[in-house]
């Protein structure tokens, strides 16, 4: 990786997956998000600006907490992983990488996956996500181990025990501490938690004028920073390793 390495951030947030990247030197370049009102239906990059594109649409679709989201009467999100194709197809970079859930359909153009726990890349959480990537030859990812983890998943409802499902999709019953069940269990962490159990500093929110619902989502839905720092390394040793008569 010769220079700085120019990024396109697709499904930003609030940057939690850009940091990692950010360490590692590479610019990054946030596309619009609807956090900030942004549409990414209207968003049409330049040809062959950036050097590289990252991103993780929405996985409500591919979830398999989607039956739950919908019998609560909730809306949910839409697949947009055909926009993240189209803005690839647009930006024409040399290389990408996306992130979803492990059931997300593959997206066109991948020729390599992974399946990483963010315990394996040295975080504290059970969390699982899928990466895929194009224009690099292979990503040295660590591999999914059973390794116990210090906490699981953290999720948007910020519940420390997150729901069980099934094969069918439906709950399952499993006693908390007080001998009860229920869907999400235990307390729920403050945001301090959330962030701290993700990886990042607990104050990091602190002055912004985000309501607490939407730091719980944006923390629960982002990628923790240990896994980030795996991929955002994996990829600069992978264009490190690219000749020189193939870089752009």
């Amino acid at each position: 990786m010769e220079g700085v390495s120019l990024v396109l951030s697709l499904f930003p947030g609030i940057g939690l997956l850009d940091m990692a990247f950010e360490e590692e030197g590479f610019c990054l370049v946030r596309g619009p998000d609807l956090l900030w009102g942004g549409d990414i239906r209207r968003f049409h990059p330049p040809a062959g600006k950036f050097d590289g594109v990252i991103g993780g649409p929405p996985c409500q679709a591919f979830s398999r907490l989607v039956h739950m989201i919908r019998a609560q009467g909730y809306r949910v999100a839409p697949d947009l992983i055909p926009e993240f194709e189209r803005i690839v197809a647009e930006a024409q970079p040399r290389w990408w990488v996306m992130e979803n859930v492990a059931d997300a359909p593959t997206p066109l153009g991948a020729v390599g996956w992974a399946t990483v726990r963010d315990v394996d890349c040295g975080g504290f959480t059970s969390r699982t996500r899928r990466f895929w990537w194009a224009g690099l030859s292979s990503l040295d990812l660590p591999v999914a181990t059973k390794l116990p983890a210090q906490y699981p998943s953290v999720v948007c409802d910020a519940r420390e025990q997150p729901v069980a499902i099934g094969g069918s999709g439906k709950t399952k019953k499993r006693p908390n501490q007080t001998g009860g069940a229920a869907p999400h269990e235990g307390r729920r962490l403050s945001v301090g938690d959330m962030l701290e159990r993700q990886g990042f500093p607990r104050d990091m929110l602190d002055t912004t004028a985000f309501t607490m619902t939407a730091k719980r989502q944006m923390i629960g839905n982002g990628v923790p920073l240990s896994m980030g720092r795996a991929i955002a390394k994996a990829v600069k040793v992978a264009l490190l390793e690219v000749p020189a008569a193939k870089r752009r």
